[in-house]
């Protein structure tokens, strides 16, 4: 009864191995582990070819995008990865999507030597393309096993050298680590150009260290009581003026720099607009049941633009509230000292522009 059942089972697995070898063809990558993994692979790679070479570029992004997904899911071989993700990279490119096209090739290229030759010099090509539509940026961290985020978007395993490609423009990078301070840096990336950045996260003081010194006079120092704070004076009006003024300053800047970014991304989102129209995209197509991926990669580009048009906002108005707050303090100076302004007091100049409105307080103090 064992031997039958054995040989049924191996009469099974042979027909399985056999019946995917020929789906296949000579040419298509082969997956070893299991059995979902393979065929999945195998039928999106034929769907992708299909795709291609009728030069459907939405289908076929999304048919090797999934076949990627299973082969790394399966027991591939670096061949095959490479394979897959210098296609993908090619349709990328061919649908404007340069970023993730460049990821893609450059993924690739890292097995160049397994490549067929026709494909690897179509990839180096393609990277080459693409990286002059984006920015390379090459990121250093120390100590290594940081975390690292991006643009709020975390970078996943920590490395102590990263190379990234980013949509030019403003990008925020932020390193993390237990028992270290944290550090974050901007910069502004320029399309065909490469960044460079090296973060170095000092050790974070013991706790008790920053107050251990004491006054001066005091028996081995100690922590410092209320009596003590009491006696310190209060901060000058002058440096609470020059805060609130970097303060305003600081805020209004950081809006103005967030609502540019809400355009150019705007600007990016009617580009492929215009350009999914001309393949044949309607407004309801990322509303059909099995959409085409590039809807999630709009949908995270709407949901960005909408973040740095209200962080834009936001800075902006707090940067008018200090703002404001620092020009009364001049106000109430001079109000309770009942010292009148040099000059002819204080002048309420209307001021308006094109797209805002507001006044201008001009005196001396």
């Amino acid at each position: 009864m064992c031997r039958a059942r054995c040989a049924f089972v191996t009469c099974v697995f042979l027909g399985s191995v056999a019946a995917l070898e020929g789906a296949a063809g000579a040419r298509e990558p082969q997956a070893i582990s299991g059995p979902h993994e393979a065929s999945t692979t195998v039928d999106a790679l034929r769907l992708a070819r299909q795709a291609r070479d009728a030069g459907r570029w939405v289908e076929a992004e999304a048919a090797y995008e999934l076949a990627l997904k299973a082969a790394d899911a399966a027991w591939t071989t670096d061949a095959v990865r490479a394979e897959i993700a210098a296609e993908l990279g090619l349709c990328e490119l061919a649908l404007a999507m340069y970023r993730d096209a460049a990821d893609h090739l450059a993924q690739s290229l890292r097995h160049r030597d397994a490549l067929r030759s026709g494909l690897a010099r179509r990839a180096e090509e393609g990277l080459k393309k693409a990286e002059s539509r984006v920015v390379t940026f090459y990121l250093g961290v120390s100590p290594p096993d940081a975390q690292v985020f991006v643009d709020g978007k975390a970078l996943g395993r920590p490395a102590p050298t990263y190379e990234l490609f980013l949509e030019p423009g403003n990008h925020t990078v932020r390193a993390r680590l237990d028992g270290h301070t944290e550090v974050v840096s901007a910069f502004e990336g320029q399309a065909g150009k490469d960044s460079s950045l090296t973060l170095k996260l000092p050790r974070a003081p013991e706790r008790g260290e920053a107050g251990g010194g004491g006054a001066p006079g005091a028996a081995g120092g100690g922590p410092v009581r209320p009596a003590d704070a009491a006696a310190r004076p209060a901060l000058p009006l002058a440096e609470l003026r020059i805060g609130g003024a970097a303060l305003a300053t600081a805020a209004l800047a950081a809006g103005t720099v967030f609502l540019l970014r809400a355009h150019v991304i705007d600007g990016n989102l009617a580009e492929r607009e215009m350009m999914f129209r001309g393949q044949g995209w309607t407004p309801t197509t990322c509303w059909w049941p099995k959409a085409p991926s590039a809807c999630g990669e709009i949908g995270k580009g709407l949901a960005e633009r909408d973040l740095f048009a209200t962080l834009g906002n936001v800075a902006l108005a707090t940067g008018a509230v200090f703002g404001i707050a620092t020009a009364a303090s001049f106000l109430a100076e001079g109000w309770l000292l009942d010292e009148a302004p040099a000059r002819g007091g204080v002048q309420v100049v209307p001021s308006a522009t094109g797209t805002q409105a507001g006044l201008v307080l001009q005196s001396v103090w």
